[in-house]
């Protein structure tokens, strides 16, 4: 088994026949010694948060496997802290696509004075290069088109697939109490040309809430992994 990548809280080994090996770390991303899932760079580790975000993404996925939606998930042993998946090619060097249904985080401060925090968004998609470097800019379609990444139509069909992983994802919060903000996806293409859902579906990848006050991932992880 083959190391094909080394990230800041994932590891990907090559298992041969058009399969990956997801191993989760326990290591988190942050700055200054705080928690942030959206920082770039490993602030520390928090004993098995790999495992839990594992937890998390297995029952995720599962969801949306059920529904018949189209993903990268084969199978997962938590205790192993590992996920096999369909082999997929990241969208040029990376892709996320954000969907929000409130306005908060980097749309409140880029639109601040057309918004309000928290106001209702119609699950509003956004798409972001992942670039540590340049602080992973926004992206139009045109300059996805620009950039050789993907053609329009590829974007629209994502983009349509965004709002109906993130509106299933949201009603199944939805049921136990919980209201989701926003959340982060990433896709991929397989050998066969398909587009599909890869990477991961933990806490760390979305924003919820619970009576208007944000729950921080470590807890929403516990939460979650506890069903």
């Amino acid at each position: 088994m083959k190391r094909v990548y080394r990230g800041k809280t994932k590891d990907v080994y090559d298992l041969g026949q058009g399969r990956y090996r997801l191993f989760f770390k326990d290591d988190v991303t942050g700055e200054g010694g705080v928690f942030d899932p959206g920082a770039n760079k490993v602030a520390f580790s928090i004993e098995g948060m790999g495992k839990g975000n594992l937890r998390v993404s297995k029952m995720f996925f599962l969801l949306l496997n059920g529904a018949g939606i189209r993903t990268h998930y084969l199978d997962a042993d938590v205790e192993a802290g590992t996920m096999d998946v369909i082999a997929a090619q990241p969208l040029g060097q990376g892709v996320e696509f954000i969907c929000r249904f409130r306005a908060v985080g980097s749309f409140l401060r880029r639109y601040g004075a057309y918004v309000n925090e928290g106001d209702r968004l119609d699950a509003y998609v956004e798409a972001t290069l992942k670039d540590d470097e340049r602080g992973d800019p926004l992206v139009t379609v045109e300059g996805l088109g620009a950039l050789g990444i993907m053609t329009a139509t590829t974007f629209a069909q994502i983009k349509e697939s965004t709002v109906k992983i993130s509106s299933l994802i949201r009603d199944f919060l939805w049921e136990k109490g919980l209201e989701l903000y926003d959340i982060k996806l990433e896709f991929g293409r397989t050998k066969a040309g398909e587009i599909i859902l890869i990477d991961e579906l933990s806490a760390g990848n979305m924003r919820v809430y619970k009576k208007g006050e944000f729950i921080p991932p470590v807890e929403l992880t516990q939460m979650l992994g506890a069903d």
